[in-house]
């Protein structure tokens, strides 16, 4: 008899994860916010989907074969996601890292099995950025593959096929408002593209930190960091890559990591949920929505889902530590999360209707 609960390689556990209610939040809007738990995958983040889903395709189109080994470029979730992948289906992999990223994230793709190669972080346009490097190392080996998951596609296929399909099940098909974060873009892309095509009437919240571009480039066109600078990793880009391009989007949101860290402490503390810095930073904007069209703005009451990307304890030196906070001008205790809410009430124009994809 087959039990279909057993696996027999950590790959096979990606995916599936559930729904959770901030209860916290949701009390006080009003609205029901939702986390989908993607810190529940084996690699500990939403990028083991990406990850999955860009080794499969290249399996099946004849450009990964045994014995090979994969590069890739990444902030850190990415690398380790491959790393999980990697190790259960056979392959080598060696991940480019740019330095100054969480040491959580550096030591987790080591005790995965993959080589980390560090370098200094530079703009996209040095040819030492981390994603050049990548592509140089794997086009210098025969029997290398790049997974390129900002152009890559398979990287949004995983949403489309899998996360959104997982979402529109699990909210009785019922949900008003989707919010993302965007690195790649893929799991906006892939997601958003699925929720549209099933109810045009869903709305897709793009939300991304200080010193990012997307704000600005969903608005204008144009690629304009916004001003200020965030340590939220991997979110955020200043160009436009294939998976973004799937994006269906109605509305663009940028916000301070003043504010994350808010949200961070007081859903750490009323509802024992450790966020990592993209995931505080899709809460609070899940926090900003409600309030924007909920029943405090004299709306009904809405169904609002976003994704804890990945595992709290990866921030824990940046997003939970006081000394690095105060490095960056941040007190923790400065601002309640009434006079946060009070702020957005006051300042709901700073979510802007877009029509990207459309």
């Amino acid at each position: 008899m087959t039990n279909t609960n057993q696996k027999n390689t950590l790959a096979e556990l990606i995916g599936n994860t559930p729904l959770l209610r901030v209860t916290s939040l949701s009390q006080l809007t009003g609205c029901d916010i939702y986390v989908k738990c993607e810190f529940q995958n084996p690699g500990g983040s939403v990028k083991d989907r990406a990850a999955l889903q860009m080794v499969l395709d290249a399996e099946n189109k004849g450009l990964l074969k045994p014995g090979m080994t994969i590069v890739e470029g990444t902030a850190g979730n990415t690398g380790i996601g491959l790393a999980v992948v990697a190790k259960s289906r056979g392959y080598n992999l060696k991940v480019v890292m740019p330095r100054g990223q969480t040491i959580e994230k550096e030591k987790m793709i080591e005790l995965h099995g993959a080589e980390l190669v560090l370098v200094d972080p530079v703009p996209f346009a040095n040819q030492d950025h981390f994603y050049h490097t990548a592509r140089r190392i794997a086009e210098q080996d025969d029997n290398a593959w790049w997974a390129n998951q900002f152009e890559n596609t398979a990287n949004a296929d995983a949403h489309y096929l899998n996360t959104g399909p997982e979402i529109y099940q699990q909210t009785n098909e019922s949900i008003d408002y989707f919010v993302s974060v965007a690195g790649t873009g893929g799991t906006l892309g892939g997601v958003s593209k699925y929720l549209k095509e099933q109810d045009e009437s869903i709305n897709i919240v793009s939300v991304d930190p200080d010193s990012s571009g997307i704000y600005n480039f969903l608005q204008t066109g144009e690629y304009k960091a916004s001003e200020g600078s965030s340590f939220t990793e991997g979110i955020g880009i200043m160009r436009l890559v294939d998976n973004f391009r799937q994006a269906k989007i109605d509305y663009a949101l940028n916000l301070p990591d003043k504010d994350i860290v808010t949200v961070a402490e007081f859903v750490r503390k009323n509802d024992a949920i450790v966020l990592g810095s993209s995931s505080a930073l899709n809460v609070t904007a899940a926090l900003y929505t409600a309030l924007k069209f909920g029943p405090k703005s004299g709306g009904d009451k809405k169904v609002i889902v976003t994704l804890a990307c990945d595992l709290g304890e990866r921030s824990a030196s940046k997003l939970y530590n006081d000394e690095f906070l105060s490095s960056k001008g941040i007190d923790k205790n400065e601002q309640s999360i009434e006079a946060l809410m009070d702020k957005y009430e006051a300042d709901s124009e700073r979510l802007k209707e877009v029509s990207f994809g459309k």
